[in-house]
């Protein structure tokens, strides 16, 4: 009998429905992720907010660095309902601040970037990114 497989891809998240652990993929390979004796659930990208008001980031850049806000109105960040990090992918490197219930949904990394995509992780709505030419 041979076990099903799935491809896995550079970036991405997948969470176990189990425990909740949460992985990204840093080398993309033909396997299933498991966990708990489970398979784990890929978190594909979330592009469009149906409100466009709490989960997709919000790219300002200045001559210090990038400021990313999710959310045009702040995303809650309450002990059940919250933004568990926010991630920066530019010309091949990844950056990311971890936040926690009562931090502000906000992060900011002293960068520069022409082009670039900022994800965020919220633990109840999934992954949420934003595509951004600058």
């Amino acid at each position: 009998m041979t076990e099903l497989t799935k491809t896995t891809v550079l970036h991405q998240i997948y969470k176990c429905p189990g425990c909740t652990m949460t992985v990204e993929v840093l080398h993309g390979a033909d396997c299933t992720l498991s966990c708990c004796g489970e398979t784990m659930k890929l978190l594909v990208d979330n592009t469009v907010d149906a409100s466009r008001e709490k989960h997709l980031p919000v790219i300002e850049q200045t001559a210090e660095g990038l400021t990313v806000t999710v959310g045009s109105v702040l995303h809650p960040m309450e002990e059940k309902h919250y933004i568990e990090w926010i991630e920066v992918l530019v010309d091949g490197k990844a950056y990311r601040q971890f936040l926690h219930p009562g931090d502000a949904p906000v992060a900011f990394f002293p960068l520069q970037a022409a082009t670039l995509a900022v994800r965020e992780l919220c633990n109840l709505h999934g992954v949420w990114k934003t595509e951004a030419g600058l």
